[in-house]
């Protein structure tokens, strides 16, 4: 499903807390209460969401509750934990679909009784939801073609690394993918083939053994795409233990110690790195407006801001914001 996303020049303003001196006490002082629910609780990327959403919650005068399963495989335990801040009187969900159709009955369920909902990152198939935040994902595939494009060579055979089929935004990323390398094909360059694609598990142990036989399957990959955090420090450690980083060009996404280095290095190549901070502190600074009264102010869909870091960029002022996160 591809996003049709408007940019908000509050991302910005989000992203480095330029509003954060700011607390806002009304409506007779109330504290509405708010849960995050994430797909995780373990990577840098939602630590940043997480530094996001608390900024906002302490400027709103919000009760914020954090949680998240153990993997990001596990959405029957996200649709627990739904149940379990409706039960405990959440008033609004900040929530990050694990998977797209099967989260949707535990977010109807929380709208019908009477929660708002804001999603963010990854999307729902649910109505319930008043505005969705996060990266246009279909647009940060396209990116991630144009990262591989910095290789200069005319024919690419193109290996693809995954998360949860069932995950809304990594299938967009990978539609943008496949459409941007079908559009370069004899045009941009002489021949640009997608020859194998993955789905593993969003963990870097399970990324670096599915990546390497992949790559031991298709000696032929010459350009490696992989599309959140866990799945790019695994794609970098087998393209690192297999001696490839000179005849691999990788392109990973998010921000990550390992990653970073791993750019340094030369094993990675380019990294597109989203906005997490601004994911948590926009949905958290919705989910307040929809309780306070303020709905009909709200963007259906806002475009978190998306950036192409490589060797020649990284040590920016601009990059080196994006990369580290927020603590």
């Amino acid at each position: 499903m591809r996003q049709n996303n408007r940019p908000a020049l509050a991302v910005l303003l989000a992203c480095f807390g330029l509003l954060a001196g700011c607390t806002h006490v009304g409506e007779a002082d109330i504290r509405h209460s708010v849960t995050l629910v994430v797909k995780s609780t373990e990577t840098e990327f939602w630590r940043s969401v997480f530094a996001g959403a608390e900024a906002a919650a302490a400027e709103y005068n919000m009760d914020l509750t954090v949680t998240g399963p153990e993997t990001e495989e596990d959405y029957e335990a996200q649709n627990r934990m739904v149940a379990q801040a409706v039960a405990n009187g959440t008033e609004a969900l900040v929530f990050s679909a694990i998977d797209y159709e099967n989260n949707a009955a535990a977010i109807d369920a929380a709208a019908e009784a009477g929660v708002q909902v804001v999603a963010i990152d990854s999307n729902v198939d649910s109505q319930a939801v008043r505005s969705y935040i996060g990266t246009d994902n279909y647009a940060a595939g396209q990116m991630a073609v144009q990262a591989a494009l910095r290789c200069g060579w005319q024919d690419l055979r193109v290996g693809i690394v995954n998360f949860d089929v069932n995950s809304a935004n990594g299938q967009e990323r990978e539609d943008g993918v496949r459409d941007a390398f079908a559009a370069a094909d004899g045009s941009t360059v002489d021949s640009a083939r997608v020859v194998a694609a993955i789905n593993t598990l969003a963990e870097s142990a399970g990324a670096e053994a599915d990546t390497a036989a992949m790559l031991r399957d298709h000696p032929e990959i010459n350009v490696l795409l992989a599309f959140n955090e866990p799945t790019s420090v695994g794609a970098a450690n087998a393209v690192a233990e297999l001696g490839l980083a000179d005849s691999v060009w990788l392109v990973g996404f998010d921000s990550n110690v390992a990653t970073i280095d791993a750019l340094q290095t030369g094993v990675v190549d380019a990294l597109i790195v989203q906005n997490p901070y601004a994911m948590g502190y926009l949905g958290v600074e919705s989910a307040y407006k929809l309780l306070s009264g303020q709905g009909k102010t709200l963007e259906s869909t806002v475009d978190t801001a998306t950036s192409i870091v490589d060797r020649d960029n990284m040590f920016t002022m601009d990059s080196q914001k994006v990369l580290f996160a927020f603590e």
